[in-house]
């Protein structure tokens, strides 16, 4: 069975997760959260780093960005609300000097109802 080009590419992020990537997800898991969280998750032609697809949330962990980036992750993010996701976004950093915030945000977000603004 052949694999498409955009599965492949989701296994190969998996595999090359960034740090702050490895801790989230980590901590993700230990979290023991009621929802299945999917990451590098092909959602349209993205693929989000983290998604809980029962809750339509997506979680985004951005390094430093140019303008150029900050603009394609805004396009990304309607791309994403097209589909019915709501996207969070943290930075590496933050991820790394404060993950139990991070977690903390990740819980908020779940407990809204899919469909809040």
């Amino acid at each position: 069975m052949a694999v498409s080009p955009r599965t492949h590419r989701a296994r190969q992020l998996r595999k090359d997760m960034t740090d702050a990537e490895r801790h989230l997800w980590r901590a993700l898991r230990e979290a023991v959260l009621p929802y299945k969280v999917r990451r590098q998750h092909p959602i349209g032609r993205y693929i989000a780093d983290f998604a809980i697809p029962a809750r339509k949330l997506v979680i985004e962990v951005d390094g430093g960005q140019h303008a150029d980036a900050a603009q394609a992750d805004a396009m990304r993010s309607c791309m994403l609300a097209a589909h019915g996701y709501r996207v969070i976004r943290f930075w590496n950093n933050e991820v790394l000097g404060n993950l139990e915030g991070v977690l903390y945000a990740v819980i908020s977000e779940l407990e809204k109802s899919p469909t809040s603004p």
